[in-house]
């Protein structure tokens, strides 16, 4: 395993950066989540592809743009597939399309099993965005997954900041705190229990608006386990840097790094949300 230099403590100097991105990105994401349709299917597939140009970067130094352009494709197909509401043949299509990015990358000289797994890590978490807010109350669905994500990394950060304490996993992710891990998934639960509350406030206003068909408890359990896909994401991706030898997969985003850096937690949390969801659809939760 490659090392790296020490990590440093978060740098407050680019804070007011950090803001500014996060800023311009948030609505971005809730306007194209909220209407779906082609906004929100081109907004998935912007990122589907800088995700596969990083991916490209960190796992295959001697042909990089070859293997990320063979990931974005196999990635693409699939949810391009997914979206015309084929989604067997979409999550089928994965696996082929896999073993495709493991044949290019085996003709360029770099390693079939890292080009494959960019397919395998990147397409699941794309076609349950698709899923997901296409269901019905998709959009309301969405909004929550991005609360709860959110408000795990940002409770994590703010707690384990605060109060500090016996590190997470110290080998891949040395900042991280125990007491910032039990934050993130307070706030994560609060944030879903939140989201959940709006349709009932807005029918005052917006009286077509319909209800959240969860209770309460559901509800909670839907931001614990949300919150802790989103910081089991991060630590996943914290050992994939360290594996590739790398601080940061790309400089994309001002102030934060690569994207993702910012979506390695939403790419697990999304597949436990999908399955959250389908479970709701037949029967859980009311």
């Amino acid at each position: 395993m490659t090392s790296l230099p020490p990590v440093k403590r978060f740098d407050w100097s680019n804070l007011g950066l950090r803001v500014a991105s996060a800023v311009v990105l948030v609505p971005a994401a809730l306007a194209a989540a909220w209407f779906g349709g082609w906004p929100y299917l081109v907004l998935i597939a912007i990122g589907v592809a800088l995700l596969a140009i990083e991916w490209g970067g960190m796992s295959a130094p001697v042909s990089p743009t070859r293997v990320a352009a063979a990931v974005a494709a196999a990635v693409l197909i699939a949810i391009f597939v997914g979206y015309r509401g084929d989604f067997i043949w979409a999550w089928g299509a994965i696996f082929l399309a896999a073993a495709g990015a493991a044949v290019v990358a085996r003709g360029v000289a770099e390693r079939p099993a890292d080009a494959a797994y960019g397919v395998l890590y990147i397409a699941p978490a794309a076609l349950c965005l698709v899923w997901l807010q296409q269901t019905n109350q998709g959009n309301w669905w969405t909004i929550m997954l991005f609360a709860a994500t959110w408000s795990a990394d940002i409770g994590a950060f703010a707690v384990g900041s605060i109060l500090k304490g016996p590190k997470l996993w110290p080998r891949f992710s040395p900042n991280k705190t125990w007491s910032g891990f039990f934050g993130g998934l307070v706030a994560a639960t609060l944030a879903a229990i939140g989201v959940e509350t709006l349709p009932d406030l807005l029918r005052a206003f917006w009286p077509m608006i319909q209800p959240f068909q969860l209770n309460v408890w559901a509800t909670g359990l839907i931001g614990f386990t949300v919150g802790l896909a989103t910081m089991a994401g991060d630590l996943w991706e914290s050992a994939l840097k360290r594996r590739f030898g790398v601080k940061d997969s790309g400089d994309l985003i001002p102030g934060h790094g690569g994207l993702l850096d910012r979506v390695d937690g939403l790419m697990f949390a999304v597949v436990v949300m999908a399955a959250l969801r389908l479970a709701n659809q037949l029967g859980w939760g009311h």
